[in-house]
């Protein structure tokens, strides 16, 4: 069997076995669910581990968490027991969080006020599941030298393949059907935008818009549910199985940095209500948070519960859904140590040297977004063995160079022998080339925009990064009379790429010329914006 952690729901011959960690709660109840009757049981405190042995409760029940204790916004704690809370542990969920003021735990925007509403109609249920047995997973396991990353959202990738059922597409149960072509184009490793459970931010909800790339989670076990086809979980471990099969690898876009709780006036959904001045990283004054990921919250490395629970998440997801690696989004958010709000990078951080020492997660592909928006927080070439890591500089200087940039072939120079003057002696694998990301313009848009054009996310365009080095060769977006130099363009740049040294990433759609009509930030165009035209 997976070895289990000590947290969460384990149910055994007479009955289930809950637990939770909160080191600063007051009392702490499980809420059992029986249609609309909620059955509340108390937990028993024993160190930081809070827990009860609930007999004759077994697989399906539904359940949470009520957390009791100091509501103190001012000093970091917000406990309320009028919430309904997500285990951070749970295997599976019923139902979906559904914005209302109830799921907040202060009264409004401008009021910190406790607020005593039941958030319980609004959250879903977590849901006890059987023990996972350990599945036998016949892994390409390619050497890094070999390898060729496919970056593509699960979703957008088959939502309009017109070879495919149409019940499956968007799902998981449609990857299989996307073998072959995959195989055919020769890469050797799917990287998926982020999969783990997430919440749309409720600024998003509003406008009529959805979070689609998933950079927003509330639970790390749990597959998203809207990415589940007929066959569930199921329907996921068969994708695996089948693109193992054709020797292609699976990796997973993670997002440890920080959670859909947002800022210090987001939703009380999990982690907030359950120990908020543990599980993020807070200001000297305790009244806000540290906010090194720009998504209004961090995650605290600092504190070894949420190392434990990063662990044993990534642990699950290797040995019970078969993924072969992992992306870090805003990677430099593991190493930061050290008191105070600066909270500086350490190759050698507690996270990171966990996770070095792990029998399981040191064999696997470890990718970093060397990245966040903290003090120092551009650190390309410094994160240790066995490390690769987003190299945006090759993008960079790519892009400069076939837009016709003025000394640019001095920057690309030393970017085609794998940035040796980032990752010095190190094997040139551990820099991922890319042209182009789910974040930016695609690579047809890199070569038919000079501007970004994102009013659509409702932001006034604001929102999205200027700096594309971007060329329309004359027109600004489509102009027939420029496909034939457009499509000499991207050629030039799709070789460049692959026969530069270092691990190449192509961006789905990037093949065959997709387009975002010049959205470089399309976080939130759950659409035919995003979604690969197949035609």
């Amino acid at each position: 069997m997976l070895a289990s952690p000590m947290l969460g729901a384990h149910p055994h011959a007479k009955g289930t076995h809950f637990s939770l960690w909160s080191h600063n709660a007051s009392a702490v109840t499980l809420c059992l669910f029986e249609g609309d009757a909620e059955r509340h049981v108390p937990l028993t405190r024993e160190g930081d581990v809070w827990f009860v042995d609930v007999p004759d409760v077994g697989p399906g029940q539904l359940y949470g968490y009520r957390v009791d204790g100091p509501w103190n916004p001012q000093n970091g704690h917000r406990f309320n027991a009028n919430k309904l809370l997500i285990d951070p542990y749970a295997k599976a969920l019923s139902g979906e969080i559904i914005e209302h003021p109830a799921i907040y735990g202060h009264l409004g925007e401008d009021d910190l006020r406790f607020n005593d509403q039941d958030s319980a109609p609004y959250m879903p249920r977590c849901v006890v599941t059987a023990v996972e047995e350990a599945k036998a997973w016949d892994r390409p396991n390619t050497p890094w030298s070999d390898t060729i990353i496919y970056e593509a959202h699960l979703k957008g990738l088959t939502k309009r393949h017109p070879d495919i059922n149409e019940g499956l597409r968007g799902t998981a149960d449609a990857i299989p059907s996307m073998v072959d072509y995959l195989k055919d184009l020769g890469i050797t490793a799917i990287e998926f935008l982020p999969l783990q459970t997430f919440f749309s931010e409720p600024r998003l909800t509003h406008l009529g818009l959805s979070n689609y790339w998933g950079y927003n989670p509330i639970n790390y076990f749990i597959p998203h549910a809207p990415y589940l086809g007929p066959n569930g979980a199921d329907g996921w471990k068969d994708a695996v199985r089948a693109l193992h099969a054709a020797g292609i690898e699976v990796i997973l876009d993670v997002v440890y940095n920080h959670t859909a709780e947002s800022w210090h006036l987001g939703p009380t959904l999990s982690f907030k209500g359950i120990d908020n001045a543990s599980y993020y990283a807070l200001q000297e004054d305790r009244r806000f948070y540290i906010n090194h990921t720009g998504t209004g919250n961090m995650l605290d490395m600092r504190c070894k519960a949420v190392r434990d629970l990063t662990l044993t998440s990534l642990r699950y997801w290797v040995e019970a859904f078969g993924v072969d690696g992992f992306r870090f989004d805003l990677a430099p958010t593991l190493g930061r140590i050290g008191p105070g709000s600066k909270m500086g990078f350490d190759p050698i951080a507690p996270m990171l040297e966990a996770i070095k020492a792990d029998p399981v997660l040191s064999q696997v592909k470890l990718i970093a977004e060397p990245w966040d928006i903290g003090p120092e927080g551009y650190q390309l070439g410094n994160f240790p063995k066995p490390w690769a890591e987003w190299n945006d500089e090759y993008r960079d200087a790519a892009r400069s160079f076939w837009r016709g940039d003025a000394h640019a072939q001095r920057a690309l120079g030393g970017k085609l022998l794998g940035s040796a003057e980032r990752f010095e002696d190190r094997p040139s694998w551990r820099s991922v080339n890319f042209l182009a990301a789910h974040d930016g313009f695609t690579l047809h848009d890199t070569v038919s925009f000079n501007a970004k054009h994102n009013e659509a996310n409702g932001e006034d365009n604001r929102d999205g990064h200027g700096h594309n080095l971007s060329d329309n060769l004359g027109t600004e977006g489509p102009d027939p009379a420029l496909n034939q130099a457009r499509r000499a363009r991207k050629i030039a740049m799709l070789a460049t790429l692959l026969f530069s040294q270092g691990t190449p990433m192509l961006l789905a759609g990037d093949e065959f010329g997709q387009t975002q009509g010049g959205n470089n930030n399309a976080y939130c165009q759950d659409n035919e914006t995003t979604w690969l035209d197949w035609a």
